[in-house]
């Protein structure tokens, strides 16, 4: 009988012999590879066949790799994007805060040279807040009764004339601006010396002068100054600038609009003029009992004219320079 066992049962060369004839093989192609570079054509050919299953592999890795760059490079730049535009806000503010500085800076060397300059003492101060009531051009300043200031000092800038204190308390005082329709203040045209009252109220941020002659001297451009009737002014202050002139053929008078030279609400820092006129008594033969020297408006020494008070001054002044 025959006792081999059939073909699909047949074992070849065991397991330990066929691991020793691959890696013998594989080792005799290293050597010969090595040595000869016999097979150099062989790998170029399994590079270039096996080429798109390789590609086809490293799909999957490549996509997932793109993914993770997109999402890192999102919040990086999502992350930059919020740094430069806190530094862009911080360095805008900066650069506010700088230019308000160097402005605040100029307009205090403007106001330590004219302080230097000026022969009447005067007070610096700063603009704390606008006057609560909305129909009146008022602002209150830092300085005080406490620091020498009285009502009926004039209150300017580098330019000119910005207003006058008309209330004081012991640490601040209210100064009524010359745009306020109860002020008025008299002026003199630089260029021929003519008189007049300039008041406020007319058009917003201009100056008026009523009741001036349709013959006037009067120019667009003409520079007015304070004229020191008054008392409470003194004279020389830099006031407005003529813009307009209205004359009209049915009435003698004419309308003259002017603008203020100074700085009416563009400035922080103002120097308060402790001027006072010390002029002598109206009445040289009134009794010791008389009240004390009042100025040529008849209004006390340190204290604001009334508008009536101007006006009536420049109606005399007006009629003397008619008269000759």
């Amino acid at each position: 009988m025959d006792y081999t066992p059939p073909p699909l049962f047949k074992q070849g060369p065991s397991a330990v012999a066929r691991l020793v004839i691959f890696v013998t093989i594989a080792l005799v192609l290293l050597v010969v590879d090595a040595r000869f570079d016999a097979l150099r054509v062989v790998r170029q050919v399994a590079a270039t066949v096996l080429m798109p299953v390789e590609r086809a592999v490293l799909v999957p890795r490549d996509m997932a790799r793109t993914a993770f760059d997109y999402l890192q490079s999102s919040a990086t730049l999502a992350t930059e994007n919020r740094e430069l535009k806190r530094r862009a806000v911080a360095q805008a503010d900066d650069a506010l805060r700088q230019a308000q500085l160097d402005a605040e800076n100029r307009q205090l060397r403007k106001l330590l040279g004219l302080k230097e300059q000026s022969a009447t003492p005067v007070t610096a101060a700063e603009v704390l807040y606008d006057a609560r009531d909305p129909y009146s051009q008022r602002i209150v300043i830092d300085r005080g009764s406490q620091h020498g200031v009285r009502a009926g000092y004039p209150v300017i800038d580098d330019r000119g004339v910005v207003g006058q204190i008309t209330r004081v308390s012991p640490f601040q005082s209210e100064v009524t601006l010359l745009t306020d329709k109860e002020q008025a203040i008299p002026v003199q045209v630089v260029r021929n010396g003519l008189r007049s009252i300039a008041f406020g109220g007319a058009r917003a941020g201009l100056l008026d002068l009523r009741f001036m002659a349709a013959s006037a001297d009067l120019q667009q451009g003409d520079l007015l100054v304070t004229s020191g009737l008054d008392g409470v002014y003194p004279a020389g202050l830099p006031v407005a600038k003529i813009v307009q002139i209205e004359r009209k053929a049915d009435t003698a008078f004419s309308r003259v609009y002017c603008e203020p030279v100074a700085g009416v609400r563009s400035h922080r820092q103002l120097l308060v003029v402790r001027y006072d006129a010390n002029l002598p008594p109206r009445d040289q033969t009134s009794p010791p009992e008389a009240p004390a020297a009042k100025n040529k408006l008849g209004a006390p020494r340190g204290t604001a004219p009334s508008q009536s008070a101007v006006a009536k001054e420049a109606a005399k002044a007006a009629n003397q320079e008619a008269a000759q």
